[in-house]
């Protein structure tokens, strides 16, 4: 007689080591269904304007906090968004002051509110030489902007054209390689033998290819940068995320759009996935046997990466299935659609936001 699958999971409280809030009523709408799964994350910058300097970073962080749900345990650890012209004085007195926890790289133009970006690793030397002294990791929105290079092919170009030069040039500093998407991604981190290069992985890139931008006509809420890519990438993807490897852990990426903003002529690229991220991980997880190393992955890599501790609470998910909502309707009348919306997920958080129930 086969075993019965169990029917709970406890995990320590995980962490998601790379999120979009957002600002206003937007982070209002959004910021409970990250909080009913993670202690802590790591928040973009890429506001508009981009949150540069220490003090728009910790006034950026009063504001999430003054919008915390009630009764909400949550700590937003803060970034400062890279520009040419980034002071070094400013990212030392943002992370020793305990503001900033990293600062983050978009080569200008790659995505969403990265026009700010860093034109040349030249230009940003002297500060990622600070960087580099303080111990102060630096996240990389690894694709290359070069208009002649396929939109498939934009990270394995970044990582041999850019990534690997930088990591000469700076032989302590710690990196982040953000939302891998391709197995030249994975295969470049496990050759690293220095420790002190990391990498997140979103759960869309693990559960679909890029044929889920096509399936029955164009699906823009599968859009998101950098794009889904080929099966053998996402299976790549899947081994390096539940091998055990230390250095591969969650971050979800979660990018709200108004879905009349998705659904346009040029809609925008990102997906809402903070309501479902971690049922999608865990499906995962269970899906290739390894749901003894879930914790490791969602609640332990990330932090030991940063040096900060590990979560004391704990987190129990519910064999119990859920209906995903097809749209999270927001106070003024509009809506988001969240990642798997419409479908239904096989566990359950043990508090779900209302908004996760019936609309």
């Amino acid at each position: 007689m086969s075993q019965r699958p169990a029917q709970t999971l406890t995990i320590r409280r995980p962490d998601d080591w790379h999120l979009h809030l957002r600002d206003g009523d937007m982070l209002r709408a959004v910021l409970g269904h990250t909080t009913a799964s993670f202690a802590r994350a790591i928040v973009m910058p890429n506001l508009r304007p981009p949150v540069t300097t220490t003090a728009q970073a910790r006034a950026y962080r009063g504001r999430i906090l003054a919008a915390l749900p009630g009764g909400a345990r949550f700590t937003p650890l803060m970034t400062a968004y890279l520009c040419d012209s980034t002071p070094p004085a400013e990212l030392r007195q943002g992370f020793e002051e305990g503001v900033f926890t990293a600062a983050k790289l978009y080569p200008a133009g790659a995505t969403t509110h990265s026009e700010f970006g860093v034109t040349s690793i030249a230009k940003i030397a002297r500060a990622l030489e600070t960087m580099q002294a303080l111990g102060m990791p630096l996240l990389v929105h690894g694709e290359s902007t070069d208009p002649g290079v396929d939109i498939f092919d934009r990270e394995a170009v970044f990582i041999d054209a850019t990534l690997r030069p930088l990591l000469a040039d700076f032989p302590a500093l710690k990196v982040v390689m953000e939302h891998i998407t391709t197995e030249h991604a994975v295969d470049f981190v496990q050759a690293d033998r220095s420790q002190r290069l990391g990498a997140t992985l979103t759960p869309q890139h693990l559960m679909f290819n890029r044929n889920a931008l096509f399936t029955g006509g164009i699906r823009p809420h599968h859009y998101c940068l950098p794009v889904l890519k080929r099966e053998h990438h996402r299976l790549a993807l899947r081994r390096a995320a539940t091998s055990g490897d230390a250095r591969f852990f969650l971050g979800t990426d979660s990018a709200p759009h108004l879905r009349t903003l998705k659904e346009a002529a040029c809609g925008c690229a990102g997906i809402f996935n903070a309501p479902t991220a971690l049922q999608g991980y865990l499906q995962v997880f269970e899906e290739e046997g390894a749901l003894a190393r879930f914790e490791a992955f969602a609640s332990e890599n990330g932090a030991r990466f940063y040096g900060l501790p590990l979560n004391e609470g704990t987190l129990t998910l519910r064999r119990q299935p859920v209906q995903v909502p097809d749209d999270i309707a927001l106070p003024d009348g509009t809506a988001l659609h969240p990642f798997l919306g419409g479908g239904t997920l096989a566990w359950s958080l043990p508090q779900q936001p209302h908004e996760l129930e019936s609309l």
